[in-house]
């Protein structure tokens, strides 16, 4: 990468990271489901003056938008708010990775090879001993499982997304932008059931200013901002370069939320997130490493 577009990855891994901390101080003020659908709809009337609307069928637009959208921050914001530390959750939603190639061998019959295999039983492991680790730390064995849901569901939007491109679509910032003018509207609805229409007043008239920040942050820095730049590195490197950037996002999110809200981390925890990167070091380097022995013996 030239100097300007490794700068450009290290805002991505720094906007993502700090990311989870933003959440955690939003749900603080805020139910979250009606911040997910003030997200999404800020993303949508902001965005669409700037985008024009992706040029594919209705139906992958709102495929888009309620998986990796809609059903991946319900779950994230949700488990969050139910005791998942944001530190660990910007580290368990990356086992989405791992999700992905046993969803697409299972649904998409793609196939999968030995280091994949191998990923996902060391990731696997990781993410056990963490699961194990809730009943003497902060994380709430509830939120860690929402949390794994969360990242089924980012996972599935995955395959949505490679469906799209197969069939010709551009799945860039446009269809982030125009999915959630549809994703908004589930939030919003389940928001009135669930959380309430009270709450829902409550919340509004007395919004806070770290609230509103919460809000600005999420829609036009971490979605536009940061999948912009995003699409722009996948369009000018190969996907292989461009991946393993995300490995970065969850040790900012660490970092940060020790920081910032001063997240403690137990021993089974951080030895469950080692064997966690581990394994995804492994699915996205050992191939690449197992073909260069291979070319030159």
């Amino acid at each position: 990468m030239t100097l300007k577009d490794s700068l450009l990855a290290l805002i991505i891994i720094l906007v993502w990271g700090v990311n989870f901390v933003v959440i955690a101080m939003g749900l603080d003020g805020m139910p979250p489901l009606l911040m997910g659908g003030l997200r999404f709809l800020l993303v949508a009337v902001i965005g669409c003056w700037f985008v024009a609307r992706p040029k594919m069928p209705l139906k992958w637009i709102l495929a888009y938008g309620l998986t990796l959208s809609f059903a991946q921050f319900t779950f994230l914001f949700v488990a969050m708010s139910v005791g998942m530390p944001a530190g660990l959750a910007s580290l368990i939603l990356q086992s989405q990775a791992l999700f992905t190639l046993v969803f697409a061998y299972l649904i998409l019959k793609e196939q999968i090879n030995t280091s994949q295999i191998l990923a996902i039983i060391v990731a696997g492991i990781g993410l056990a001993v963490i699961g194990l680790s809730s009943a003497n730390t902060q994380m709430s064995l509830l939120g860690f499982i929402l949390t794994l849901v969360a990242a089924c569901s980012w996972a599935f939007g995955n395959l949505i997304t490679r469906t799209i491109s197969q069939k010709g679509y551009r799945a860039d910032v446009s269809l982030i932008i125009w999915s959630a003018a549809f994703s908004c509207v589930p939030f919003f609805i389940i928001s009135y059931f669930i959380e309430g229409p009270e709450l829902i007043k409550e919340t509004l008239l007395n919004i806070n200013l770290t609230s509103v920040f919460a809000l600005l942050y999420l829609a036009v820095v971490a979605t536009m901002l940061g999948y912009s730049l995003w699409s722009y590195l996948l369009s000018r490197y190969p996907a292989g370069q461009v991946a393993p950037l995300t490995l970065g996002v969850p040790v900012v999110g660490l970092v940060s939320a020790s920081i910032v809200l001063n997240e403690q981390l137990g021993p089974a925890q951080l030895i469950g997130i080692s064997i966690v990167m581990f394994g995804l070091v492994i699915n996205m380097r050992l191939d690449k490493l197992i073909k260069r022995i291979l070319f030159k013996l």
